[in-house]
């Protein structure tokens, strides 16, 4: 048997039947001008979609916003120290005074005649005599967000009203009923259970004493 005779390779042939498959200019240019657009702006579109997908070149920490510094509300100042400090040492000074309805002096005084002094001797300042005047006094300021000599406000009953010096660590001086003047957390069950308010007068800095240190026995109350 004769094996089948193959066709001579001709150049010509093979350059015809690859010129016969139209590349890719071709079909674009058969689709006329508005085809061609039309084929541009799907190939941008696609493009642009794969860019916005894919990752941001880079560290994170390059480009984020470095945190804002967090300050805490009972952060303490220098001013905040000095005032706390002049604040215990005047309350040192009444320390053991027994209570006294009405009293002002170191022989007896009330919650509002040590608040009185304190005011008058740490920061050469005149506050209201009574406790009800006293809780109109300044603004009003919360809990959390005390400083030294902030007025604190307790209802000890319907009418019944106490008040004291904020020094500083959750403490306050006040003069109380059954231990005379001293100073006592805030965070007591007995304080807790009674919080009213807490008051911030516009005291200036620390002054000196005034010539006359001892307060007259003039009595007030309520």
């Amino acid at each position: 048997m004769s094996s089948p005779r193959l066709a001579p390779h001709s150049p010509d042939r093979a350059a015809r039947t690859l010129g016969s498959v139209p590349g890719p200019a071709s079909r674009l240019a058969s689709l006329g001008p508005v085809g061609v657009a039309g084929a541009v702006l799907v190939l941008a579109v696609w493009l642009t979609g794969c860019a916005s997908s894919a990752p941001a070149s880079g560290p994170a920490s390059e480009t984020a916003a470095p945190p804002e510094p967090s300050s805490s509300p009972t952060e303490r100042t220098a001013a905040d120290l000095r005032r706390a400090a002049d604040l215990r040492r005047a309350a040192e000074r009444w320390e053991g005074v027994p209570h006294e309805w009405g009293g002002t002096s170191r022989r007896g005084v009330d919650c509002s005649g040590l608040v009185q002094n304190l005011y008058r001797d740490v920061f050469g300042m005149q506050v209201p005599r009574t406790t009800a005047a006293q809780a109109e006094t300044g603004r009003r300021v919360r809990r959390d967000d005390l400083r030294p000599g902030d007025l604190v406000f307790f209802r000890l009953g319907r009418k019944k009203r106490h008040v004291g010096v904020y020094l500083s660590d959750g403490e306050f001086a006040h003069a109380s009923a059954s231990s005379g003047v001293t100073v006592s957390p805030l965070d007591r069950a007995y304080w807790n259970e009674r919080w009213w308010q807490a008051r911030r007068l516009a005291a200036g800095p620390a002054a000196s004493p005034p010539a006359t240190s001892e307060p007259s026995d003039k009595r007030a109350g309520w």
